[in-house]
């Protein structure tokens, strides 16, 4: 079990150790159970089962843990799983976050901030991060833009009331989502 990296935030009361753990395959399972109950508000929202990670199957999961361009990381609060983060290495010296996600009740209190400030340290070599989100929420585009990221010039119409959007961290915003 290799730490990757370790930080404290405060979640207004108590300093907490934050850690991101390297996944294995063994960890699937959790990192299923986690996806689901993080993104169910989100599911249930905009009812979006083909893109929205809470209706991924446990298989598509193993999957991409499979890819010899993706690493998992658990997000551990005092040894705790809240959450987890897949990176997904992509040409270029481009790393791409898709998803990250954190249980509704630790979520608020900066630890998102933490675990893209740690990813960013964990692959150094990284010239450019790409992600993307729902743009109507928020919270979620506040998130991203206050780490530095801006919006790529994408946008996807999912349905009605819901779009994709693009966002890119790096001198050259023409970073393109390749998966």
């Amino acid at each position: 079990m290799s730490r990757k990296y370790a930080n404290y935030y405060t979640n207004g009361r108590v300093k907490a150790m934050i850690c991101l753990r390297k996944a294995t395959i063994e960890d699937c399972g959790e990192i299923h159970r986690l996806q689901i109950e993080s993104f169910a508000e989100l599911l249930e929202k905009y009812n979006d089962i083909k893109t929205n990670p809470g209706a991924e199957s446990y298989e598509r999961i193993v999957v991409r843990f499979k890819q010899d361009f993706t690493d998992y990381y658990l997000i551990q609060d005092n040894d705790i799983n809240v959450g987890a983060i897949r990176i997904v290495r992509l040409e270029g010296d481009v790393c791409r976050i898709s998803p990250m996600f954190i249980l509704p009740e630790y979520q608020g209190n900066g630890l998102a901030q933490q675990v893209i400030k740690a990813v960013e340290l964990i692959y150094p070599y990284a010239k450019a991060w790409c992600l993307e989100t729902i743009k109507e929420e928020e919270k979620l585009c506040y998130l991203y833009e206050k780490m530095g990221y801006k919006k790529a010039g994408k946008e996807e119409k999912i349905q009605e009331n819901m779009t994709i959007i693009y966002y890119a961290k790096s001198t050259n915003l023409e970073v393109h989502t390749q998966l």
